[in-house]
């Protein structure tokens, strides 16, 4: 029976929600010729409220994103506040760190050789690699009093920017209703906010350029222009490649737009000017930045680590490198798991695997069964010449992501508003099934809403009774935030060196490291360093010779410390 449970323990959430929809499809089904199958009442009152409500717009933008402050905020009793576990998380909030104090970088310590770690680089300057949005989503939070409040405001951004964009797509109570459904998706209890990656404020400028651009061809405010421009380098500064695939799409749109409009004066001073002007802008800023960090206003810091470290490229068409020198086993470790992962794809039966492993994740965390059965009313929306525009710049999007070596679900999340664009707009034809506009197609579109709200209140409970449905609250490497904890209350400063062995009985998580430190090393209680043998670590002791020195078995399924043997 555990076994069984070890193996569903993934899916479990999925399977739950499958049964919630099986059980209410059977419930429609069994009751359609009824006589007691009426539309309900209280459904027809809360639509009729809730369309008043989206008819106010503003108003309606705002609710979407207080609601999730409110409601994720109320849950922290519950579910806690993350802590970072992911290499990338780690990165982010080195970039954070550095620009809560003010700087663009840090200058390499005299000691780098022992802080190596995965995703940020070492030399020129020391930095996360990846671009600087995020990291300033961060920062905004750490000066507020946590690097997570960024994090949380930034989403409920992302779901206001989710009802707005589809408010310019959709009539407003169905765009309220994409609001909600983000909101319940992403914004409260997924990893987007329970966690420091890059993804909420990716989706939020991919649902501001799309939100942009009907609202810019019907109008042409510059208003609109400026939350276009806004919105795309907000892609561009956080995830380049995916900001790209949906950028193209949009240029094409605008560039067909204005063929047949012309320049006329009002397009060019209230469109073309206020989004060249900042974009320009934001393209010296970045050139800056990148200037400052890497050398160059044309290297971008990702090139810098992934010359340093990779071997395996980004993209499937590439050859893969050379091994690299590496000072630790766990770095040449990592970048051989990814090579490993890189071959696998480059053969047939490797590409299936990975394929559906990666459609998989991108079913169960965007979808799931209750946002999967809308889509059986897609070929309906293949005949709305409304809908071209968003299916063809969906479908450009995907097969950008099909070369590229990783696909993780915020691959997706520039392109997140118009799959809800695409889901919403297969409800609306749903809502419509059936002889005579039955009242099952409107039964069906409540039971996904309820669905979906049921699910969310059955993981809540699950947390307050510590149901095992999914993994545990609150997320997060919650051995090494007690760890910090612990030297927290400990008076003096720090140094915590980390050795990993495979003596535990498990393979080493290269995901599951310790080594990362914040962006003044040598200002900072704590820090964390590799362990490199007790004769090559004398340099760096003699360096902190002033802080006391620890020892931690990285691999331990209970790690703790020990005092550094002498």
């Amino acid at each position: 029976m555990e076994n069984l449970y070890s193996r569903l323990a993934p899916y479990l959430v999925a399977i739950i929600e499958a049964v919630f929809v099986i059980s209410a499809l059977a419930l429609i089904y069994f009751s359609r010729n009824s006589a007691s199958h009426r539309q309900p009442v209280i459904f027809n009152r809360l639509e009729r409220g809730f369309a008043s409500l989206a008819r106010r717009k503003q108003l309606s933008v705002l609710l979407v994103g207080l609601g999730v402050i409110v409601v994720r905020a109320g849950l922290i009793p519950i579910i806690g506040v993350p802590q970072p576990r992911w290499n990338d998380e780690f990165s982010y909030l080195l970039a954070a760190d550095t620009f809560a104090h003010g700087r663009l970088t840090n200058p390499t310590h005299p000691m780098w050789v022992y802080f190596e770690s995965f995703h940020i680089i070492q030399q020129p300057t020391y930095m996360s690699m990846y671009p600087p949005a995020q990291g300033l989503i961060l920062a905004l939070g750490q000066r507020m009093g946590d690097p997570w409040i960024g994090q949380l405001l930034v989403t409920a951004l992302m779901c206001s920017a989710m009802c707005w964009m589809l408010q310019a797509w959709l009539p407003p109570a169905w765009a309220l209703l994409g609001g909600v459904l983000a909101a319940l998706r992403l914004g409260i209890l997924g990893y987007w906010v329970n966690g420091y990656w890059s993804a909420s404020v990716v989706a939020l400028g991919g649902a501001l350029v799309l939100g942009a651009l009907p609202r810019l061809k019907k109008h042409g405010r510059a208003r609109d222009a400026i939350l276009m421009a806004l919105g795309l380098a907000l892609l561009a500064n956080s995830r380049p490649y995916e900001g790209l695939l949906l950028s193209i799409p949009v240029a094409v749109s605008m560039g067909l737009w204005l063929f047949r409009t012309g320049l006329t004066r009002r397009i060019v001073t209230s469109v073309l000017f206020p989004i060249v002007v900042l974009l320009s802008v934001f393209f010296v800023a970045s050139g800056y930045y990148y200037a400052r960090v890497t050398g160059s206003p044309f290297r971008m810091t990702y090139q810098v680590n992934r010359e340093t470290y990779a071997t395996a490229p980004y993209f499937l068409w590439q050859k893969p490198r050379s091994e690299l020198p590496y000072h630790h086993k766990v770095m040449h470790d990592f970048y051989q798991w990814e090579l490993t992962q890189f071959e696998q794809n480059r053969t047939l039966a490797g590409a299936l695997w990975r394929t559906r492993d990666k459609l998989g994740g991108l079913w169960k965390f965007y979808l799931g069964p209750a946002l999967s059965f809308p889509l059986l009313a897609f070929p309906w929306i293949l005949r709305d010449r409304r809908m071209r525009f968003p299916l063809a710049a969906l479908a450009v999007f995907v097969a950008g992501l099909v070369p590229q070596t990783w696909t993780l679900p915020h691959y997706l999340a520039p392109a997140t508003p118009l799959l809800y664009l695409v889901l919403l707009q297969c409800m609306r034809h749903m809502r419509f099934w059936g002889r005579n506009r039955s009242p099952q197609g409107a039964a069906a579109v409540r039971m996904i809403v309820v669905v979906c709200c049921a699910m969310f209140l059955l993981r809540v409970a699950a947390a307050i009774t510590h149901t095992a449905i999914e993994p545990g609250w609150p997320r997060g490497n919650l051995d090494r935030a007690a760890i910090i904890r612990q030297l927290d209350r400990q008076p003096g400063y720090h140094l915590v060196l980390v050795r990993y062995q495979s003596t535990y009985g498990v393979q080493h998580d290269v995901d599951h490291e310790w080594v990362y430190n914040a962006a003044d090393i040598d200002s900072a209680k704590i820090v964390w360093a590799r362990d490199m043998g007790k004769e090559n670590d004398s340099p760096l002791l003699q360096y902190f010779r002033n802080r006391k020195a620890w020892l931690l078995e990285g691999d331990d399924p209970a790690p703790r410390l020990a005092p550094y043997p002498k």
